[in-house]
């Protein structure tokens, strides 16, 4: 009875741990999702917020917001590139590795750059743009090479397997079309036109008609030469030798005489 309860007691306590164990998991996926979420609509709106100051602010604000907005379209648009293509491609992953890279000096600028938006001094910061704009140019130029590098490797993938698809279908459609030459037929009774038309059906039971005919008119003509020659038999006939008389061969045996005792 006491085994009983302890195992029973073990159960309860293992289910318990199970349950915290779930929800624990459970609370942190849903923190995971919600700080995604939060993440996403602050990248949202501060994409909006750059675009709207580079088309409608001029001056230095302008400038700045211009390069923050191309320096983040760039990053993103090759991060996405790169982590979609290392599912199917794992040589991307040394390129991932080398955005990363990337991504610590692009995060860094991007960081100066909102810095210098709030910067009250002007001039000062318009002295900088030109390093600014230098920086910002490089990384993206960077960005765009592993991008379009992942795209064109993948590419050049599909454009072999397409390839090599084609070679199959041609060889598929040739071995299909096996019906067109017979192996065993002579070359000059060969058609050309395995559909041939009406009037060359009807030729063709035209010629089949005449060579039946061919054939039972000579089929005919042996009948007649059979019965007259029969007949020619019947009149030259040897008459049947006589019964009572028996020849004898050198291979016969004499007949011995029976004996009587």
């Amino acid at each position: 009875m006491e085994a009983v309860i302890l195992i029973l007691g073990l159960l309860f306590f293992a289910f318990i741990a199970l349950g915290v164990y779930a929800s624990v998991k459970a609370i942190g996926a849903a923190k995971r999702g919600v700080d995604r979420t939060i993440v996403q609509a602050r990248r949202a709106v501060e994409d909006t917020t750059l675009r709207a100051k580079s088309y409608g602010q001029t001056g230095v604000g302008g400038e700045l917001a211009q390069l923050r907005l191309s320096l983040r379209t760039s990053m993103r648009a090759t991060q996405e590139a790169l982590r979609a293509g290392v599912v199917e491609d794992a040589s991307l992953s040394e390129s991932l590795d080398l955005f990363r890279r990337l991504s610590v000096h692009g995060r860094e600028l991007d960081e100066d750059l909102r810095r210098l938006e709030r910067e009250p001094d002007r001039a000062t910061v318009a002295a900088l743009l030109p390093e600014l704009k230098e920086r910002t140019e490089r990384i993206t130029h960077s960005a765009d090479s592993l991008r379009w590098a992942a795209r064109d490797r993948a590419r050049r993938f599909v454009d072999d397997d397409l390839e090599a698809l084609n070679a199959q279908i041609d060889m598929e459609a040739g071995a299909l079309r096996h019906w067109t030459v017979e192996p065993n037929e002579p070359v000059g009774e060969r058609s050309h036109d395995p559909w041939p038309d009406a009037h060359t059906r009807a030729d063709g039971r035209t010629q089949a008609e005449g060579r039946g005919q061919a054939d039972r008119g000579g089929q005919g003509q042996g009948n007649q030469r059979h019965e007259h020659g029969a007949a020619d038999g019947r009149e030259r006939a040897i008459p049947a030798p006589d019964p009572r008389i028996q020849p004898e061969y050198p291979w016969q045996k004499t007949a011995r005489p029976e004996t009587t005792t």
